[in-house]
């Protein structure tokens, strides 16, 4: 004996899509950055120093004097000489007038004390005197003066520019789907 056949005949379904991808575009501006810094203030105050230095002492004790301090010196060294040549014409005068006490020889006395020199002194003769150079020192004095400037910075940000278009699916149905069953019949 033989049965029944079922037969199934299908189709699929067919679906067209048309897809349009999505665009996205970005962009970044460049940041527009100005820098700028101002210089520094520098100011530099200076009191020069002082040095003094007094020689004028010991340019005396040289023996080299102002032309006034040359006069007076002289002058008085002069009035000395002549007080001596006055005392010592005074004293011959003395010993002549009392030759006949000095059993006579204060001619030859006068005459020796003439005749032979004083010996040359051989040594250093200037000496300056102690504090003769007088040294007076002021201090200077440098003030320095710096006023730094901070920089200035400028910075502009460029905005993001974003553009955006969604993509899209739309499907039509080309072929609908469908079962077919046929019965086969079996023979007896």
């Amino acid at each position: 004996m033989k049965l029944d056949h079922i037969q199934i005949h299908t189709t699929d379904a067919k679906l067209a899509l048309n897809i349009s991808d999505p665009v996205q575009h970005i962009e970044q501006p460049r940041a527009k950055q100005h820098i700028e810094q101002p210089a520094a203030t520098l100011e530099i105050h200076s009191t020069p120093a002082k040095l003094l230095i007094d020689s004028s002492q010991a340019y005396r004790d040289l023996g080299l004097y102002t032309p006034k301090e040359a006069v007076e010196v002289n002058a008085q060294k002069g009035k000395q000489k002549a007080m001596e040549g006055i005392a010592r014409r005074a004293s011959e005068g003395d010993q002549m007038m009392n030759i006949s006490k000095n059993s006579g020889d204060a001619i030859r006395r006068i005459a020796a004390s003439k005749a032979i020199p004083a010996p040359p002194q051989m040594a250093i003769t200037w000496k300056p005197s102690v504090g003769a150079v007088k040294i007076h020192y002021q201090a200077g004095s440098l003030d320095i003066n710096i006023q730094r400037h901070q920089p200035k910075i400028d910075v502009q940000i460029g905005k993001v520019v974003h553009d955006y278009t969604p993509g899209d699916v739309t499907g039509t149905l080309i072929q609908r789907p469908s079962v077919e069953t046929t019965v086969i019949k079996g023979e007896n």
